[in-house]
């Protein structure tokens, strides 16, 4: 092996050993890390364990087994388990906990055990980000994004799937007793194994026909109509794929526009984002601590309350518009092709006719105005591409105006979703790579909103490593 560097002698004794801080380079992540929790109050972030008890073993502290967490989330080692083989292993974690290596238990309970106060610790360093001066112009993107549960589609039951199921269960089980019919008068051993088999088949489903009529007693009885097996909390979600969908959560975030940190996230159990907007706008708000934000969003999350709610709040919205209408899809006039005079609070229709104001109503809590003009429609020439009823009414909120005023924006502003877009969904997919095909590992929305936590935490901290430094990132801590 000449010509080649040489390396050291595995059996050569040392006089003097290298100590372990010789191995973790001045620059390494591991260093922010172990500064980062350092610097942390946790007792009044609500760790338990902070006061030791006076008899018995002695614990670990809450801060070692913190910075073994959020190292874990940084390098993608997310499992307890996986967690404790690489502290008796892995170098830079020998460092970190001082040659320490708890059982698998012992993390995977200071987890579960700590989940408000591990969230809390990740939120810290969203408001370090802010006192860096880290959130540039008052702009955010949000968006939100499936993510798998623990608990497979089969151990999810809607009424339609349980429906489905028991009309299949009953379909096989006719057929069965047909076979076992046709088996019963054939004289031989090999028709008598088959209807032996027969039965036991015939007796497994009218088992599980019979636990099917109890899910859907129970599918009834739930709020939303829908039961998970494994993660209770888990629902199932339609996904962007045509006829596709996974059991989990939709995790919200909000992106800001600067270096495309995640200042706000949530967790909900709902699969659409249409109540999402002003919850997390004014998370973002009040992380950022901005007293006006832009907040830049898809066309899932446009709904006029939450528009509304967002304007009264200091946060000025753009969101595109849904098509909801068939009128444009038959080629017909659609109410964007009628123009509001809020003078004469009519709206002027393509022919050039004023509908004025006959009636108001209130649906689902909106209070709604109809307008029209059945003289006008009657003898009008357009009227085949306006309507197929005697009139064309058309409904305005009561503050539509606020609508109004946000599609205005959306058409000064034509590259608003492209931005969105580029600020947005680099994060989740970034942290979905990060996860793996399984996602999350734990049960339960708290544990999950645990979890998120320190994915985003983590994600976070590679962001502000890339833009500062790490020696920057820890003097600033420190400071």
């Amino acid at each position: 092996m000449s010509r080649f560097v040489q390396g050291a002698d595995r059996r050569q004794p040392t006089l003097l050993p290298e100590c372990l801080d010789d191995y973790v380079a001045e620059d390494c992540p591991v260093r922010v890390v172990d500064v980062f929790v350092d610097e942390l109050d946790l007792k009044s972030l609500g760790f338990e364990g902070m006061t030791p008890a006076a008899t018995g073993r002695p614990a670990y502290h809450p801060a070692m087994l913190l910075k073994l967490y959020v190292y874990g989330y940084l390098n993608k080692v997310q499992s307890s388990r996986r967690l404790e083989r690489e502290a008796q292993r892995n170098v830079e974690l020998m460092w970190l906990t001082g040659r320490l290596a708890p059982d698998h238990k012992t993390i995977a309970d200071f987890r579960r055990e700590n989940g408000p106060a591990i969230q809390a610790a990740c939120a810290r360093f969203v408001v370090l980000c802010r006192q860096l001066g880290l959130f540039g112009a008052a702009l955010v993107a949000i968006d939100g994004s499936k993510f798998k549960a623990v608990n497979t589609r089969d151990r999810n039951f809607t009424a339609y799937k349980v429906k489905r199921r028991i009309e299949q269960v009953a379909e096989h089980i006719a057929g069965y007793l047909q076979d076992l019919d046709a088996a019963d008068r054939q004289e031989s051993e090999a028709a008598e194994a088959r209807s032996g088999r027969l039965v036991e088949k015939i007796d497994r489903l009218r088992a599980q026909m019979a636990m099917l009529k109890a899910m859907e007693a129970e599918v009834e009885a739930s709020p939303d109509s829908q039961v998970s097996l494994t993660d209770p909390d888990s629902r199932a979600m339609a996904t962007s794929g045509r006829g596709s969908g996974i059991v989990g959560y939709n995790v919200q975030s909000a992106v800001e526009g600067e270096h495309h940190l995640i200042v706000a996230h949530d967790v909900v159990m709902t699969g659409s984002d249409r109540e999402q907007l002003a919850s997390m706008a004014a998370k973002a708000k009040d992380a950022m601590g901005v007293e006006a934000l832009d907040v830049l969003a898809d066309r899932g999350y446009f709904s006029g309350e939450e528009i509304l709610a967002c304007e009264t709040m200091g946060v000025t919205p753009y969101v595109p518009k849904p098509q909801t209408s068939g009128a444009k899809a038959v080629g017909r006039f659609g109410k964007q092709d009628f123009v509001y005079q809020p003078d004469q609070d009519a709206y002027r229709c393509p022919a050039g006719a004023l509908l004025r104001r006959h009636m108001t109503t209130v649906e689902k809590g909106m209070t709604l105005h109809r307008y029209w003009d059945r003289a006008s429609c009657t003898g009008c020439q357009l009227k085949p591409q306006c309507t197929p009823s005697i009139e064309r009414r058309v409904t305005r909120w009561e503050h539509e105006a606020v609508i109004d005023a946000l599609q205005t924006r959306m058409d000064l502003a034509p590259r608003a979703m492209r931005v969105r877009r580029r600020l947005v969904e680099h994060p989740f997919g970034t942290i979905k790579a990060w996860m793996g095909h399984t996602h999350f590992l734990m049960k339960h929305l708290p544990n999950v909103k645990t979890e998120i936590g320190l994915h985003i935490l983590a994600y976070n901290m590679k962001r502000v490593m890339a833009v500062l430094g790490t020696k920057p990132l820890m003097e600033a801590m420190r400071a």
